[in-house]
């Protein structure tokens, strides 16, 4: 029987030719590059974080892999902490050693390549209450793999977890693990809310603070369906891809430049950006100095405040207070 392939917003193909993946090879081996520059890492707040309930934080590991606490909860995005992918070394230690990590009740994933999804990372984070959300079509895999309190979600679905009202969004991406699992599991984002708005004493029992809105883009080429995701909810944190975009001939359809970044920050509607995907592996021919000089350069031109653009070290943690929101622009 022939397996179900999962398709981006009308139907705009990621696929690539051998003949263009030779002529990217080819262009790499004529570039000099400067990978001089590394994203420091911060001594983390392991204390604070392991006690924390009550604070939404969110704590950089690498790549796309965040510890999110959030009404409560331990929240993992993307989680990655493997010290090669293929051929490539990651370039920096993860922000806080798995070790480190507190008791996690949730992990999220946005879609199955090696840089979003490491089976080994998942393992040592999976205990008896964790929950695992996979994109629709994976959900058997991860089953199969030992992972039994696995849910799988379709773009637009809802599902509330605890306190935590999560939204699976579109994104324009693909997926592969195998030479014949392409796009038989789909891709996206997630947006996180409180699910239920009534019941947040802001500490003092003086008044009800409504967490932020968060928004993991996950990993995506430029597409209308940010402007979507901006008219459906109300969101004041993104955290948003910035790197693997050269050649851009080659990864327009998958991955967004910075410059498209700060536009798909506009278009959601969020009012801080934390940048992601950059500077953990050589992914593409990009380094992580372009990609932030030229999001500096972007948010400049949009005259954007640089206030609602946050680019955070491994393993520093930002705490996000209600009151502490920046106004949108």
């Amino acid at each position: 029987m022939a397996r179900l392939r999962y398709n981006n917003i009308d139907n705009v193909s990621t696929d690539k030719t051998l003949k263009q993946l030779r002529q990217w090879r080819e262009e790499r081996r004529m570039k000099k590059k400067d990978y001089s520059y590394k994203v420091p890492n911060h001594p983390p707040k392991l204390d604070y974080l392991i006690k924390n309930r009550l604070d939404t934080t969110i704590t950089w590991i690498g790549h796309s892999t965040f510890l999110l606490q959030y009404e409560g909860m331990n929240i993992i995005t993307d989680p990655v902490w493997a010290q090669r992918l293929g051929f490539e070394k990651r370039i920096c230690q993860p922000g806080i050693p798995l070790s480190g990590i507190p008791p996690v009740d949730l992990i999220l994933i946005s879609h199955s390549h090696y840089d979003h999804l490491h089976l080994a990372s998942i393992r040592k984070l999976y205990r008896a209450g964790t929950t695992l959300v996979v994109p629709v079509g994976l959900k058997r895999k991860m089953v199969r793999k030992g992972f039994a309190n696995c849910l799988e979600m379709q773009w637009w679905e809802e599902l509330t977890l605890g306190a935590v009202k999560l939204t699976f969004v579109p994104t324009q991406h693909w997926t592969r693990r195998t030479p014949f699992d392409t796009n038989t599991s789909h891709w996206g984002g997630f947006v996180l809310q409180p699910a239920e708005p009534g019941k947040h004493p802001r500490g003092d029992g003086a008044a009800h603070e409504l967490p932020p809105n968060l928004y993991f883009a996950g990993d995506s080429g430029f597409f209308p369906g940010f402007k979507e995701i901006g008219s459906r909810f109300k969101l004041h944190v993104a955290l948003m891809p910035i790197g693997a975009y050269e050649p851009e001939w080659f990864m327009s359809s998958q991955h967004v430049t910075p410059e498209e970044a700060i536009q798909a920050f506009m278009d959601v509607g969020a009012e801080l950006m934390i940048p992601m995907h950059f500077g953990t592996f050589r992914l593409a021919d990009d380094t992580a100095r372009e990609a932030l000089d030229r999001m500096e350069q972007a948010r400049l031109a949009h005259g954007i405040d640089g206030k609602r653009i946050r680019t955070l070290a491994y393993g520093e943690t930002l705490i996000v207070h209600p009151a502490e929101r920046t106004p949108a622009q």
